[in-house]
């Protein structure tokens, strides 16, 4: 199967279950250097179709691999990598992301964007400033007039 093909069904499906796939970005953590065919840099899933027709195999080798699955292991970021030889065709591609995609944890719910005291002060009506007590019960001067 060639590059173009695998990476477009490979954005398709991702897509289809809810991530916000990016192309074609550099990777560049914790020592992991390599060119990933699509990301969700928000919800750290990606995917990395290798073939030689792409010449892949000197970015992402073996050291690669294996600190991408070590970080997979702990839970921090997950990369499917599919080898051109181990889904050479549409139908072995489609079984490999259904295995990765089924593996993953579930998606966390958003974290509120403040804290639920802040947000019930929020809703809470504004209080009057105090008066002052030197204010209270005292007559009001008249305006002046101007001369």
């Amino acid at each position: 199967m060639e590059e173009r093909a695998a990476c477009a069904q490979l954005k398709r499906r991702f897509e289809a279950a809810g991530f916000r796939i990016k192309e074609n970005q550099t990777f560049d953590e914790d020592g992991v250097w390599f060119e990933i065919d699509g990301f969700d840099a928000a919800r750290r899933v990606g995917y990395e179709y290798v073939t030689a027709e792409a010449g892949d195999g000197w970015d992402v080798d073996g050291d690669v691999i294996a600190a991408l699955a070590e970080r997979r292991k702990a839970g921090e970021l997950y990369v499917l990598v599919v080898d051109e030889g181990d889904a050479p065709d549409a139908a072995s591609l489609d079984q490999t992301i259904d295995a990765f995609l089924a593996e993953l944890p579930a998606p966390k719910p958003d974290a509120p964007a403040e804290a639920p005291a802040a947000r019930a002060e929020a809703k809470s009506p504004a209080k009057p400033p105090p008066t002052p007590p030197a204010s209270k019960g005292a007559k009001k001067k008249p305006a002046r007039k101007p001369k």
